[in-house]
């Protein structure tokens, strides 16, 4: 067996197994000798003073590797923890556990070489992330220190090699004695120290690394504690940087204003989907308000106390998407200078609003649809498999069923995903809400740019509903961001493009009662222009010029009303 193996022991001979209680403390501790078999107490008090001053479960096990092997009858080293069981499915000796709940994980290994045939000389360490390891509790020598908490030393195993006989390097590497430690933290065992030496394990040894133990599950449990703190901090830095970001981008949208009868339906459709667990996907047009849809199915959910992330999936670049998504481990490719929580992580516990998600390149999809079925994700570069409580909430202003067609976008991601659909309709489909909406991001406006606000006159608003809006509400924003800047707080005047104005009224198509376009005569054209002219003019009592005035109400300039009135031969009643 080359590289490392596991202690993949039977208990054969319990006799043969000197099991190790202590109650207290042997005097032989008190002295810092090398023992005649050639145990350092020395070298063991160092580490016990040193495994104290690490932060880090990761650097906790690096050091005990590096000094373990400072200890020259020291042929192998392992450091096992108990953790719940995670590759059950694949594991070897599935079938001798008896609790798949938990098992031994191996979190630390290293092996002296030069007299195994491997290389000449120094110490080679085990990857556990590139490497996983598992032992069931109970099972061979190491599982039985686990559930029994007591050590258990083996000696003279060059003769008889008893339940470590199925380890085939044993006499290669000159393997004499074994010692296996429970590593203890308050009267419950978090795991298992397992050393192979070359010589007997001496009495003294016996003593001290009961001791270590011992202490080395309170170096354990306070290094845990400080990565789930870093972990947690690491969170909330990455959450607030998010929401930095979203703050940024809700400006562009302003809130869910309005109440036009389109807007009224997508509440109600909110309303119905987000107490639920339900994918959501949100369709409309760019810059219709689809984040501030989810949003508000983030906040009216269970999940509204936790973070809801923001994944822009158009301005990732495509080699970095699977970091983006499901973060790395250090080293996993060139730049990964540490470990990076993915935004699945960030969002644990809340909401995960991709948009854009027809932008998600077809290799990465079907890694997502794991993610959406199974609830688990693997860093890049890391074996560990974590689990996402995260909800998905995802938008695109693309046609994902033509794109499923196009073989772009996968049939199973777009129908897992499309759960309970929102479609938001363009701005020209709301005509209703843009009096609101101008009002609301003109004193937004007028506010952050620390601008007299302007008066908003009924003229404006209608040249704002005659405009075509193919930038929707984020081009509203901006049409009224410039306004309010150049009006200094007197009339708010909109200068829009005259190219992309709504087709004047005369060519509008009216729809009948049986849903198809009504055409209407020039006669019947000219009589309602004559209607709508007499019920403006009687609604400002003739008053033509001037604020709500009917030149105002009409959105044109006295002038050009004047010449219509002429043209259609309209009079003040009682004039001549």
């Amino acid at each position: 067996m080359t590289g490392f193996a596991i202690v993949n022991e039977r208990i054969s001979d319990p006799a043969r197994l000197q099991i190790q209680p202590f109650r207290e403390i042997p005097a032989t501790m008190e002295g810092a000798a090398v023992d005649p078999e050639g145990f350092d107490s020395e070298l063991t008090l160092r580490l016990l003073l040193e495994i104290t001053e690490e932060q880090s479960l990761a650097g906790l096990v690096r050091r005990l590797m590096v000094r373990a092997f400072e200890h020259p009858p020291i042929a192998r080293a392992y450091i096992w923890l108990i953790d719940k069981g995670d590759l059950c499915a694949v594991c070897a000796r599935r079938s001798e556990c008896s609790d798949q709940a938990r098992c031994l994980h191996m979190i630390g290994g290293a092996r002296r070489l030069g007299d195994s045939g491997v290389g000449p000389g120094g110490v080679e360490h085990l990857n556990p992330a590139h490497r996983p390891e598992r032992i069931p509790l109970g099972v061979g020598v190491t599982g039985q220190v686990a559930v029994s908490g007591r050590q258990i030393v083996l000696n003279e195993l060059d003769r008889d090699p008893g339940p470590l006989a199925s380890l085939d390097w044993l006499s290669r590497e000159d393997i004499r004695g074994f010692q296996g430690v429970p590593i203890m933290y308050k009267g419950e065992t978090l795991g298992v120290i397992t050393l192979f030496v070359r010589t007997n394990v001496p009495e003294q040894a016996k003593a001290w690394v009961h001791l270590f133990g011992h202490q080395l599950g309170g170096a354990i449990v306070n290094a845990r504690a400080f990565d789930e703190i870093r972990r947690l901090k690491g969170q909330l830095e990455l959450q607030n940087a998010y929401l930095q970001e979203e703050v940024v981008e809700a400006k562009a949208f302003g809130d869910l204003v309005g109440e036009s009868p389109a807007l009224r339906h997508i509440v109600n459709q909110v309303d119905l989907v987000a107490p639920t667990e339900a994918s959501v996907l949100i369709l409309g047009e760019s810059g219709t308000g689809k984040e501030l849809v989810a949003r508000e199915i983030h906040q009216r959910s269970r999940r509204k106390d936790k973070a809801l992330v923001r994944v822009n999936c158009a301005s990732i670049p495509k080699d970095l998407f699977e970091s983006e998504f499901f973060g790395h481990a250090r080293g996993a490719f060139t730049g990964a200078l540490k470990d990076r929580a993915g935004r699945f992580e960030t969002a644990e516990g809340g909401t995960l609003f991709l948009d854009e998600i027809g932008e998600v390149p077809p290799d990465l999809q079907g890694k997502l649809l794991r993610v959406l079925q199974e609830k688990r994700y693997e860093r890049v570069g890391e074996d560990r498999t974590r689990l996402a409580d995260v909800r998905i909430v995802g938008a695109t202003n693309r046609d994902l069923k033509k794109e499923v067609s196009l073989g772009r976008f996968r049939e199973d991601l777009y129908y897992r995903l499309n759960v309970f659909p929102i479609q938001v309709p363009p701005l020209r489909e709301r005509l209703e809400d843009i009096p609101l909406l101008a009002k609301h991001f003109i004193d937004l406006s007028a506010k952050d740019l620390r601008c007299p606000p302007p008066r908003l006159t009924r003229a404006a608003v209608t040249k704002l509903q005659n405009y075509h809006w193919p930038g929707n509400i984020r081009e509203l924003r901006n049409v009224i961001e410039r306004a309010v800047i150049l009006s200094r707080g007197k009339e708010v005047e909109f200068d829009l493009p005259t190219t992309e104005t709504r087709p004047p009224q005369r060519a509008a198509l009216l729809v009948a009662s049986d849903g198809d376009p009504e055409i209407l005569t020039e006669a019947e054209l000219n009589r309602r222009e004559l209607q709508n002219m007499l019920a403006v003019l009687d609604k400002t009592h003739w008053k033509i010029k001037g604020r709500d005035g009917a030149a105002e109400l009409l959105g044109v300039k006295p002038t050009t009303l004047l010449t219509r009135l002429k043209r259609m031969g309209i009079k003040r009643p009682g004039s001549v």
